[in-house]
């Protein structure tokens, strides 16, 4: 490759978006020899642009622009700069997945530097993540509430639930703590009352209400409670009796069953022996529809969802309040989706039901099908418009249950969503946002510049629709030969070829990603994810790969390039990462024993101020601790690492 300096373009201009696109001549026409290449120059730096060195004649076209434009996929007027509504959007950058805000124009109005964020509440407020801990900005930007909190909940009736290490309690829009104590766990305000739950001596754990104000207007004494709707919930007294109270705790009804669930619509499902059939009951304790049911959920719109299987199997139908079946109960699920319509669901594979439904929309009120288009999912209606996607597009059904008039279409599987003035999409795991005529006015980059001429460009996998990938291609690297191996590499590593038979014999869902983990130098440290779930199981297993990669010789680093030849780094990290376990509290859930030292390649990565070792879940504790991961900075280490050596000095 030969790198050719952009003479026409000045030193100091402000910092830009170098576009280029490079041609060759193939004896009749301009032959694009790229489709592009894209990166971030400094103000200070001189563009450059590499080319293939063999022989031939060659064209470069090339322009620059904003940098805020990377982040902008339709054009904005500058002289509207009106924030009319904002919107959460991930970035990828060479420091991770970070996430700000775009307006409706799609123009970036908080620039991204979130692990994670959320729609603005009514109220002005988003929930922000930095540093794995929650906080509270305003439409500015700016912090309202600094993110120190494990959780914070949306705000319902002026209220927060937030969460930290010593249990939860409510804030109000200020931040201020309302209650006077922590819980062992809050519920969000309903209807001025907030549920609440703490464990007293003995393991033994009960229930009571916070007001508005955070003080215990109903005691903790229920064994088990619910929220309130319409003024009254329903309590567990003790075994065998419920009750239903009002909002200062005075009981309305009891009830002497072994089962009874939430009050909706006047109606509560009960059991009237222990494991027997459902039924409904009145809310004073007589019976309004007998005992007929495997299960039977709350009423809504008149009508309730119950199952007929014997043994846990599916035979769900749709009944009203008389008991009668508008829908037969003979659907492997019932969802009711809002405004009088429901989503029957039938097994895409009979003999494998729990690989998905196809579903049917009906009429709750008539029980008419409506379409029976083959649907793979159904979300709720609002406004008359359901997000749907089949085997091919994401879009919108309107009542009919046919593709509604309002645009997009998208292809892939995902959910649209409103969001203000636009149509959030978030479709194959990558977002993007529309305006309601169907312009598309932001999407996710798949470009992460790192410094010219190298960047990182996003591919994408899907041979069926349960095989997923995203994987990178790194561009810029000099040699042809290194960087065909460097990418064949990633690309097999993250599984993105020959993978995939589709149909109904690939027995699991697979999905993978990357980020950009480190840059710094020549080092590129890449995190490949990934997710497999063996359909019918318990859940998937995740993996976590950190590839080092020399951005010049396209050399892969593993752990024992960074140490001196003959050292006893093992010995070294082993001792270190046992004595983080037994005194540091963070690992107390690590297996008691199962912790007997690393490996020569154990699984690592690395950042400008220490070494990082991790486990893979099972390995040595269990699999909700996910993959325990030990810090152990340079300073601890020094004697041992290898100062010269071709690793260390790839990012020092």
């Amino acid at each position: 490759m030969i790198r050719m300096k952009l003479s026409s373009m000045d030193k100091g201009q402000e910092d830009q978006w170098l576009h280029v696109q490079l041609w060759k001549w193939d004896g009749t026409g301009w032959d694009e020899c790229t489709d592009h290449q894209e990166s971030f120059i400094r103000g200070e730096e001189e563009p450059a642009v590499t080319i293939p060195s063999e022989p031939g004649l060659y064209r470069v076209d090339y322009y620059t622009k904003p940098l805020e434009t990377l982040f902008l996929a339709a054009p904005v007027d500058p002289n509207d700069l009106r924030v009319t509504s904002l919107h959460p959007a991930p970035f990828k950058t060479k420091e991770g997945m970070l996430w700000g805000y775009i307006n409706d124009a799609g123009k970036t109005a908080i620039e991204p530097r979130f692990e994670y964020a959320e729609e603005f509440q009514e109220n002005g407020l988003a929930i922000v993540q930095r540093k794995g801990h929650s906080g509270l900005i305003d439409s500015t930007g700016r912090e309202k509430i600094k993110p120190i909190y494990s959780y914070i909940a949306p705000f319902s009736e002026g209220r927060a639930v937030v969460s930290d290490e010593k249990g939860y309690f409510l804030i109000d829009e200020a931040g201020k703590m309302i209650t006077s104590k922590r819980y062992d766990f809050l519920n969000s305000l309903q209807e001025e009352r907030a549920l609440f739950y703490t464990g007293l001596e003995g393991g033994k754990i009960v229930y009571g209400y916070l007001d508005r104000q955070g003080k215990e207007v109903i005691p903790a004494m229920y064994e088990d409670a619910g929220d309130f709707k319409e003024g009254t919930a329903v309590v567990k007294i003790a075994n065998g009796e419920f009750a239903l109270i009002d909002l200062e705790g005075r009981t309305l009804h009891t009830y002497k069953y072994p089962y009874v669930g939430s009050l909706a619509e006047g109606l509560l499902p009960f059991q009237e022996t222990e494991n027997g059939k459902f039924g409904y009951l009145h809310t004073d304790g007589t019976v309004a529809i007998q005992p007929q049911f495997t299960a039977a959920l709350p009423f809504s719109n008149d009508r309730a969802v119950i199952n007929t299987a014997e043994n846990y199997g599916n035979a769900y139908g749709l009944i009203n309040k008389e008991g009668k079946r508008v829908i037969p109960a003979r659907f492997y699920e019932v969802q009711q989706l809002g405004e009088n319509r429901v989503a029957l669901g039938t097994p895409i594979y009979p003999d494998q039901p729990y690989r998905g439904s196809r579903y049917a929309i009906a009429d709750a009120v008539t029980g008419q099908i409506l379409s029976d288009h083959p649907l793979l999912n159904v979300n709720n209606y609002n406004m008359g418009l359901a997000s749907v996607y089949d085997a091919k597009s994401t879009y919108f059904i309107d009542k009919s249950g046919n593709k509604a008039a309002q645009p997009p279409v998208i292809a892939g599987a995902g959910s649209l969503s409103f969001s203000g003035n636009l149509i959030r999409a978030d479709v194959d795991q990558r977002t993007a946002y529309y305006n309601r005529m169907g312009k598309q006015v932001w999407k996710q980059n798949s470009i992460i510049p790192l410094r010219p001429p190298y960047s990182v460009l996003e591919k994408k996998y899907k041979p069926n629709m349960d095989y997923l990938v995203y994987y990178p291609v790194v561009e810029g690297i000099a040699n042809v030969e290194v960087s065909r191996a460097v990418n064949d590499r990633l690309r097999n590593l993250s599984l993105a070829e020959g993978a995939g038979s589709g149909g109904g014999s690939q027995e699991f869902s697979y999905t993978g990603d990357f980020s950009v983990a480190f840059f710094r130098k020549n080092l590129l440290v890449l995190e490949l994810n990934a997710y497999k779930f063996p359909f019918g199981a318990a859940h998937g297993m995740p993996t976590r790969v950190y590839e080092h990669i020399n951005l010049r010789s396209g050399k892969f680093y593993e752990l024992r390039d960074l140490f001196k030849p003959g050292s006893k780094y093992v010995e070294k990290l082993s001792e270190i990462v046992g004595k983080q376990i037994a005194t540091d509290p963070q690992y107390s859930y690590v297996f008691p024993g199962s912790y007997t030292g690393i490996s020569a390649d154990q699984p690592f990565y690395v950042d400008e101020q220490a070494l990082y070792l991790y486990f893979a879940p099972y390995d040595i504790a269990p699999y909700a601790a996910g993959f325990p991961t030990f810090r152990i900075p340079y300073a601890e280490i020094m004697g041992l690492i290898s100062t010269e050596g071709d690793f260390w000095q790839s990012y020092h």
